[in-house]
């Protein structure tokens, strides 16, 4: 990284500034000046596409992450247009953007992982931090130095019980295909992923995770029903700095080893990942209704998850679809 963020304008120096003083861990796994925590943002996502378009924070393919952070953000964006609006001490609305091979980003055969990677470095960095070792047999601590060198969980313990940690089994850490954190069958969280073009290398592309999580929402200020707040399942460590500052930097850690990893071999890291997403894989099993971008819907079972990433439907009538882009949500029995 040829410049860091210090050197743009005077709000980015700050956030820099911030990010040094209130996530320092998560500053310890990047380069410097490429931290950045604002007190409130429109959105995250958006704000690190523009600043990587334009070559404000320049990003190369050499494995680093970016990590842009926000107290408060007012025009959050998630999958298929929907919204995110967080307030200060509750919500973790961090954006992690991280250079990758075109041609791995641009294969439709396995492209479709790198989300479901981005959901997995999430369970990862949360199980990690919720769960202490203790005496309960059930519980497992992840060391951050298994991260190194994983390729799906093909390559270490990491996949194994990716949920073994949790307070009980309705208590588990599940992710919803293709872009949601559950916890005890509600929605914890979102991820947003998109592809940004690096102005300086045409051989490569930047992929911007956008991760909104509920740490510390009061159960009467959730949004639906269906949602749920970490604290309202774990007794949280520490500050809600400590805990988003403990959470951001896992993400970054298991972030960069499994994206290393799936880039070096994505066609065999798929195998891997295929079988460990679908052991924390809420929606497989139940009845699930998808919404596509045409304002269409599909309404069936899941039935499994395929070589690429995508989800196959099985309908009343006992036809199967395969769907590849929707928002598919749980079905309230």
């Amino acid at each position: 990284m040829s410049e860091t963020m210090t050197d743009a304008e005077p709000i980015a120096q700050e956030a820099v500034k911030q990010a040094v003083k209130r996530m320092p861990c998560t500053e310890g796994t990047a380069a410097a000046g490429a931290v950045l925590l604002f007190d409130q943002i429109g959105s995250t996502n958006t704000f690190a596409r523009e600043v990587i378009v334009n070559g404000r924070l320049p990003l190369i393919n050499d494995g680093r992450i970016v990590v842009i952070a926000a107290d408060a953000q007012v025009a959050g964006r998630g999958r298929l247009d929907h919204t995110w609006v967080s307030q200060p001490g509750e919500s973790f609305t961090v954006s992690f953007a991280i250079a990758v091979p075109r041609t791995v980003a641009s294969d439709a055969t396995v492209n479709g992982w790198l989300q479901m990677i981005a959901g997995l470095s999430t369970l990862d960095a949360l199980c990690a931090v919720v769960c202490t070792d203790g005496d309960d047999a059930r519980q497992t601590h992840r060391d951050s130095a298994s991260f190194d060198g994983v390729c799906g969980g093909e390559e270490n313990q990491i996949a194994e019980g990716v949920c073994a940690c949790t307070a009980s089994e309705s208590d588990a850490l599940q992710l919803k295909w293709p872009n949601d954190i559950f916890c005890d069958g509600k929605k914890l969280g979102g991820i947003l992923a998109e592809m940004v073009t690096l102005p300086n290398d045409p051989q490569s592309v930047a992929i911007v995770f956008g991760i909104g999580l509920n740490l510390c929402v009061p159960a009467d200020r959730l949004p639906t029903a269906q949602s749920t707040s970490l604290q309202l399942h774990y007794q949280l460590p520490g500050t809600f700095d400590d805990l988003r500052d403990a959470i951001a930097a896992r993400i970054a850690q298991s972030l960069r080893a499994r994206i290393a990893g799936f880039c070096d071999n994505p066609h065999r890291c798929a195998v891997s990942l295929r079988e460990e997403t679908q052991s924390v894989c809420w929606t497989l099993g139940h009845e699930v209704e998808a919404h596509f971008t045409d304002g269409s819907t599909l309404r069936g079972k899941a039935l499994a998850l395929n070589e690429d990433a995508s989800l196959t439907m099985q309908t009343a009538d006992g036809n199967t679809h395969v769907v590849r882009t929707a928002d598919v949500g749980v079905l309230v029995s």
